[in-house]
């Protein structure tokens, strides 16, 4: 009974917490194997810590996404002939994983280049309005989501100045030849963009000017994204077509359970009432007829 109980408990946190995606994905044809995994809530103490190792505040959102579970993985499998393939990957790192982007040298070699030495200043289309994030000391980025080697997405701190604390963050796609593409101004948005997509498949590269792979778009056609695909950098109007994320429903602990009450015995209704019910209910019929 008790373990009846906490699976419910979960089952509705997961709902809560997944926005219902997990559902959509069981109901879609060839899906396979849908794996949300259950992670316990950061402590405060952890969160504090890491503001103060990196000198940064975390995003009010975030924190409370922390706060509700340390990390997010949701996985999922496709079945092609007999064999299931991977195919959508949700990832969020958790507190202990959202470290500073490695400054080490690519190269094993004594005096290869550091990323810093490759930042450049040259922008692409797509990030007008917002400065660019560098590799050097002017931003402080920390990694999101490995994007299974397709890239980053990171949580950037920009025009940071040594020894000040910095508190204004944006999300951004880092791809494969190192240049920035903005995703979004708020780990919400950013939350509610990776849920709609279905974690498909290179699906940061939409907001880039050269889009997906060629196979990661037969994956986009196959299982579409539950999003408006009029515009790859959505405007106010495309937010209509996404779902709506309140991170105060959606990022709080899991709710304990209600104590069980016992059920009044049920009243039989008198003739009268039975009769009047079935005319208002054959009344009804009529209108719908029409």
């Amino acid at each position: 009974m008790e373990d009846a109980k906490e699976e419910k408990t979960f089952r509705g946190f997961s709902e809560r917490l997944t926005l219902g995606i997990t559902r959509v994905l069981e109901s879609l044809p060839g899906v396979l194997d849908v794996r949300f995994v259950e992670r316990e809530p950061a402590e405060k103490r952890y969160l504090l810590s890491w503001e103060q190792k990196n000198n940064c505040v975390l995003p009010e959102d975030l924190r409370d996404f922390y706060l509700t579970t340390d990390g997010f993985t949701l996985t999922w499998n496709s079945k092609l002939e007999t064999e299931p393939v991977p195919v959508g990957c949700m990832v969020i790192n958790s507190v202990a994983k959202l470290r500073l982007l490695a400054q080490s040298n690519i190269y094993s070699l004594p005096s290869a280049p550091t990323l810093a030495d490759l930042d450049f200043e040259d922008a692409l289309e797509g990030s007008e309005g917002y400065k660019e994030p560098h590799f050097d000391s002017r931003s402080r980025i920390f990694e999101l989501d490995p994007c299974g080697g397709n890239g980053r997405v990171c949580l950037v701190y920009t025009d940071c100045t040594p020894g000040a604390v910095a508190q204004q963050s944006e999300i951004w796609f880092l791809d494969r030849s190192l240049y920035w593409h903005l995703l979004t101004s708020s780990f919400t948005a950013y939350y509610r963009l990776m849920i709609t997509h279905l974690g498909l498949p290179e699906w940061q590269y939409n907001f880039t000017p050269y889009g997906p792979s060629p196979q990661a778009k037969q994956w986009a056609s196959l299982y579409q994204p539950l999003t408006f695909y009029g515009d790859p950098h959505l405007d106010s109007a495309g937010e209509l077509f996404l779902n709506k994320l309140d991170p105060d429903k959606a990022f709080r602990g899991k709710a304990k359970l209600p104590a069980s009450k016992k059920k009044q015995p049920s009243q039989v209704p008198a003739s009268g009432d039975v009769s009047a019910k079935g005319q208002g209910a054959t009344g009804r019929q009529t209108v719908n007829r029409r």
